[in-house]
């Protein structure tokens, strides 16, 4: 099957963002065949650009997708405050049809926000039925995700070997949801534990990420020999030189999510600096009971904080962030991020009509300084088209709103949580 995107705007992310007016992409059997002006495709179904921006799909580097069902309900939390009350209390009232409906929620949110690929943090793994209706909602989506399995809330303790081999053999390397590892490393485990962690990835070649600020998590990780280019590090504030000269060597990677990291308190977000350090690093938008769940705010967050800092960063460095480099955090460069023509056809039309882009001067510009998710019209994943005329095609919208408001009402009930949240 092939489809034929013409007369857009595009802007292509490989090696470096840049615009290419009035130009067609063809996708055929799922991966971009060619991006040039008038391709010239008989019998594919076309798809009319004109007046649109063409780019590769959203990569979030870290998110847990099956808070979606909270959303702002801790709008004031501060980081021991969502600890307590999200993981704490709310976490262990979840069944596997809350994750199932959290999943699915919020994955379909992702994607109508242009978000085509997300790393899915998921450490909701009471039991394995929790952990089968997460793979599910993600499979139904049609999203592309990483699944990376990690132990429910703070507790260590809970990690299960055999399930993690379990999901591992499940969902293989092939598919649009693959395997991962989210280790609560020695920063919310023991040290122990993260050892168990990097040993049962490396055997299962599994990536592994863990949230870490400070100093102390990167420095035990280095001198007990576990970092690697398979290691991606979640926030990152107040690393020390060291440690950010210790991820640089060992080709390790970073997800920043700058909206909770300043909201909750991180402080200031650390892209220059990972950055400057050769560090490949993503953009992630977390969690959404303190925060919005589309990558446009993200990339906005990150490339305010930096300039407030004196950093030079540029929209052209926030958007590939936000897509090729992101994809390389994920070890997904070779799929998806970019349009070049072999990789997956992952693929966002966005409205550059509307009042909040037009006109364009400069598309890159108005991707990060102005486009949010009204102004996606049309999304692609892996060819297929997935949102078309700014409506969501795979899913039965009405049924996933029923079982997300279902599933937010029982939960916050059940943990005695009431309309004021955390409040």
């Amino acid at each position: 099957m092939s489809i034929l995107i013409t007369g857009g705007t595009v802007i292509d992310t490989e090696p470096e963002p840049h615009v290419m007016p009035g130009t067609d992409v063809l996708v055929r059997d799922g991966l971009i065949a060619a991006v040039a002006p008038g391709i010239d495709a008989p019998g594919a179904e076309v798809l009319d650009a004109s007046g649109m921006i063409v780019m590769p799909g959203l990569v979030d580097t870290h998110r847990h997708v099956w808070q979606s069902v909270l959303r702002s309900l801790a709008a004031d939390a501060t980081l021991n405050d969502y600890l307590g009350l999200v993981l704490g209390r709310l976490a262990p009232a979840y069944r596997a049809e809350d994750v199932y409906a959290g999943n699915l929620w919020g994955a379909l949110e992702a994607l109508d926000g242009g978000i085509t690929t997300v790393h899915d943090w998921s450490h909701i793994q009471l039991t394995p039925e929790h952990t089968d209706a997460a793979v599910q909602a993600l499979r139904e989506s049609g999203i592309r995700a990483v699944f990376a399995y990690g132990a429910p809330g703070t507790d260590a303790d809970a990690r299960r070997d055999d399930e993690v081999r379990r999901v591992a053999s499940l969902l293989g390397r092939d598919g649009l949801v693959t395997p991962g590892l989210a280790s609560l490393g020695p920063v919310y485990g023991t040290e122990a534990g993260a050892a168990a962690d990097w040993r049962l990835a490396r055997e299962l070649d599994l990536p592994v990420s863990l949230h870490a600020t400070g100093e102390g998590a990167v420095e035990w990780l280095h001198g007990a020999g576990l970092l690697g280019p398979d290691v991606m590090f979640v926030h990152g504030n107040g690393f020390t030189d060291q440690a950010v000269t210790f991820i640089a060597d060992s080709g390790g990677t970073a997800s920043v999510t700058p909206v909770v990291e300043m909201q909750m308190g991180f402080g200031a977000p650390e892209t220059g600096r990972f950055r400057t350090a050769g560090i490949p690093t993503g953009l992630g938008v977390d969690t959404v009971p303190n925060a919005p769940g589309d990558l446009f705010s993200a990339m906005r967050a990150a490339f305010a904080a930096e300039r407030m800092g004196g950093g030079v960063l540029t929209c052209s460095d926030v958007l590939r962030m936000a897509t090729l480099e992101g994809a390389a955090v994920l070890g997904l460069q070779d799929r998806v991020g970019s349009l070049r023509p072999g990789k997956q056809a992952d693929v966002v039309l966005l409205n550059a009509g509307a009042l909040n882009l037009a006109p364009v001067h400069d598309p890159i510009g108005a991707v990060v300084t102005a486009a949010g998710p009204a102004n996606v019209d049309t999304v692609l994943v892996a060819g297929e088209i997935v949102k078309r005329g700014g409506r969501l095609l795979r899913a039965d919208m009405a049924r996933a709103l029923t079982l997300a408001s279902r599933s937010a009402a029982r939960v916050a009930a059940a943990a005695g949580v009431g309309a004021a949240g955390a409040r």
